[in-house]
């Protein structure tokens, strides 16, 4: 088995399913609202790399860099990046992958990476790998190895060689979950991420998925909430004139509606049902998230929670 619903994995198991599928399983175990799916457990990375020799070919690659000369980090890079997506798919791994993606009864999946190191004591790997939203059916497979190569972009192989990580085995689990499409998505920050303030969260909101706030293309709404009353302390509503959606080609930039450009985009008491979501999390874990959350079909899901590493 290479394979795993996110609602079947034990804690046996938990290894196999990298950072960010270990946080989605725990908050499915405390009832939060997650979006289904399943694991591509880092076994099958693991097989992917010895089916195609690309283990030893990799680790040659990786000891030719010098983190002085960053077009040769770029470089390699690349090169491992084309070994990935010229190298066959084990046929077993995606017959099993395909099999659980149509028990999704969904045409579109988010697909995200989850290495085995992400997020843990040893060093925090936030954002250092891809995600691949509105995935269909036709091009899983080619995201899958697209995600498992992202353990070996430029930013990556820094940051694994700048943590003295390069002897360490890194492998490379993705999550597969059906996409949501948000009408509302955002972020939030269970510690004000400015004043550093402990009794305050602090939510930010924009139109459409939450790659437009990521990408830094729009400013989002900003609500900050005191943690302890759930009350609502400040409002800060900016105007959006532009959002993120899918469409028949991916993702693309589309206009809102006048009408809606200026008007909060979460009312008061849907901030403050998230707020107490987003405040459940951070009790779990006993110390401050960074969560990313998506709003559709008037419910809320949890995409992502990791450990604010800057307080």
């Amino acid at each position: 088995m290479y394979t795993k619903r996110l609602n079947k994995v034990n804690f046996e198991g938990i290894k196999e399913v990298g950072g960010k599928g270990k946080s989605l399983v725990e908050m499915i175990n405390i009832k939060l609202p997650i979006p289904q799916g399943f694991v591509i457990l880092a076994s099958a990375f693991d097989k992917f790399l010895e089916e195609t020799d690309l283990n030893l070919e990799v680790e040659v690659l990786l000891h030719k860099v010098n983190l002085e000369d960053i077009n040769l980090v770029d470089r390699v890079s690349n090169e491992i990046r084309d070994l990935f997506l010229n190298s066959e798919f084990p046929k077993d791994i995606a017959k099993e992958i395909l099999k659980e993606f149509s028990k999704l009864k969904t045409r579109y999946v988010a697909v995200r990476s989850s290495a085995t190191v992400e997020d843990s004591s040893v060093a925090s790997w936030a954002g250092e790998f891809e995600s691949y939203l509105n995935t269909t059916k036709s091009n899983l497979l080619e995201n899958v190895k697209k995600s498992w190569a992202s353990l070996f972009t430029p930013r990556a192989i820094f940051y694994r060689l700048e943590k003295k990580l390069k002897e360490t085995r890194v492998s490379m689990a993705v999550v597969v979950q059906k996409m949501i499409q948000s009408e509302i998505s955002g972020i939030c920050f269970t510690v004000h991420p400015v004043t550093k303030d402990y009794n305050q969260m602090v939510i930010e909101a924009g139109y459409g998925l939450g790659e437009a706030i990521v990408e830094g293309k729009i400013t989002p709404d900003t609500y900050a909430i005191h943690k302890k009353k759930l009350e609502i302390i400040d409002n800060n509503v900016r105007k959006q004139k532009m959002m993120i959606v899918k469409d028949k080609d991916g993702n693309t930039e589309k206009g809102v509606p006048k009408s809606k450009q200026e008007k909060q985009k979460l009312l008061d008491f849907q901030i403050l049902k998230l707020a107490k979501i987003c405040r459940t999390i951070e009790v779990h874990y006993k110390k401050p998230q960074d969560i990313e959350w998506a709003f559709e079909k008037r419910k809320f899901y949890i995409i992502q929670s990791r450990p604010i590493t800057t307080l």
